[in-house]
C-alpha cells in the first residue's frame, strides 16, 4: 500500500465517521474555554493532547463541581502560560512535551500548589528509584519516520536502515543526503525515538539535529528540505488528516508517513497494531492520589471515564489503538 493511498484511505474513513463525532461539536479540541475549570487539570505530551482533550469533553464529573466535565487538558503549545483553577494557579508556564509535563507535576506536588493533577506522557518512567508517580496507560501509539512527499527519499525502509540513518552511518538514500531530525527537548517522542535508534541524549551523532529546539513533535512543517526525515506519531498523523472532523489543526505540511519492515503505519483508519514501533501512552498521577474519587473516576480501571470512552466512535477517529491494560496502575517511578 502506497503512502499516498494511506492518506486517501484515512480521509475516507474520517468521512464515514463524521456522525460519531457530533458530540464533540464544532469547537476546536484545545484548552478549556477561559473561565472554565475542572477537577483534574493535565499538561504535557503533544502526542496525546488532542485525544485527551476530546476525552475531557466526554468525561463526566461525579459530583458536578466545579464543572460537569471532569478532565481539563491543556495543549503543549499555545499561550506562554495557563490558568487551571478559578482562584490562584495563574501564570503557570505551559509545559511542552511529556518530560516537561511530568516535571511540572513533580514541581506542583513539591510546592503543594495543587494546580496540576496529571501529566500526559508518551513515555514511561525514566527513573524508577521511587514509586512517587504512577503511569496509567490508556491507548496504543505507534511511531514511524516521515519525509516530504515530493522528496526522492524512500517511503519504505527497514528499521535497520533507519537506525543507520540516525547513527550517521548511512548518509545518502536514493542519492539524497539525509538530515535526521528529532523533536524539541522535553518531548516523550524524542526520548522514545532515541532509544529505538540506539541513541541517548549524551551520545547524539553530529548529523542529528532538533534545529535549536525548533522541531516541534508531529509538526510536518519542520520538513523543509528534501533530505529531512523525522519521527512522527501515527495516530497524530491520523488526527491531523481528519482535522475537519477532529477540529485539530493540520500541521502535516508536506509530510507523508513511511512504511517500516513492510508494515504500513495505518490500517482501516487507525494505527496498524502490527507496526514494528509501538508504545503505550499514559496519564501520570501522584501515586498517593490513586484512591482519590476524582482521580479514580478519571483514570483508574476499565470503568474509568478515560477507559470507558477511549473506544467510542467519537475517540477512535483520533487513530490510537486499543490498550488491553487501560487503567492499570502497576507502572510506577520517580520521573
Amino acid at each position: 500500500m502506497s503512502v499516498k493511498y494511506i492518506r486517501r484511505a484515512t480521509i475516507a474513513v474520517a468521512g464515514a465517521a463524521v456522525l460519531g463525532l457530533s458530540a464533540l461539536g464544532s469547537t476546536a479540541v484545545a484548552d478549556p474555554a477561559p473561565g472554565e475549570y475542572r477537577q483534574l487539570a493535565g499538561v504535557g505530551s503533544d502526542t496525546t493532547q488532542d485525544v485527551v482533550n476530546a476525552l475531557g469533553k466526554l468525561s463526566v464529573d461525579p459530583d458536578g463541581k466545579p464543572d460537569n466535565q471532569l478532565i481539563a487538558s491543556y495543549n503543549a503549545v499555545g499561550s506562554p502560560t495557563i490558568k487551571t483553577r478559578k482562584t490562584g494557579c495563574g501564570n503557570i508556564p505551559r509545559p511542552n512535551g511529556s518530560s516537561a509535563g511530568i516535571t511540572a507535576l513533580i514541581n506542583d506536588i513539591a510546592a503543594n500548589t495543587k494546580c496540576i493533577d496529571f501529566a500526559r506522557s508518551s513515555r514511561g518512567p525514566n527513573d524508577t528509584t521511587t514509586t512517587d508517580l504512577t503511569w496509567i496507560p490508556f491507548a496504543k501509539d505507534g511511531v514511524t519516520f516521515a519525509v516530504r512527499g515530493n522528496s526522492a527519499l524512500p517511503k519504505k525502509l527497514s528499521k535497520a536502515t533507519l537506525v543507520k540513518v540516525y547513527n550517521c552511518v548511512t548518509r545518502k538514500l536514493n542519492g539524497v543526503t539525509v538530515n535526521p531530525l528529532i523533536p524539541q527537548a522535553g518531548s516523550g517522542t524524542r526520548s522514545f525515538w532515541l532509544k529505538e535508534m540506539g541513541l541517548t541524549e549524551g551520545s547524539l551523532p553530529k548529523c542529528v539535529s532538533d534545529r535549536n529546539g525548533t522541531v516541534q513533535e508531529h509538526d510536518g512543517r519542520a520538513l523543509t528540505k528534501a533530505g529531512d526525515i523525522m519521527p512522527f506519531s501515527i495516530p497524530q498523523y491520523i488526527t491531523q488528516t481528519n482535522s475537519a472532523k477532529t477540529h485539530v489543526k493540520d500541521r502535516r505540511g508536506k509530510a507523508v508517513l513511511g512504511t517500516l519492515n513492510g508494515h504500513t503505519p495505518v490500517w482501516k483508519g487507525s494505527l496498524n497494531l502490527k507496526f514494528p514501533i509501538t508504545r503505550d501512552v499514559y496519564n501520570v498521577v501522584k501515586t498517593s492520589r490513586l484512591a482519590v474519587k476524582s482521580v479514580k473516576a478519571g483514570f483508574v480501571g476499565k470503568t474509568s471515564q478515560v477507559c470507558k470512552n477511549v473506544t467510542s466512535p467519537k475517540i477512535t477517529i483520533f487513530g490510537f489503538g486499543k490498550a488491553a491494560n487501560c487503567g492499570v496502575t502497576i507502572l510506577k517511578g520517580k520521573s
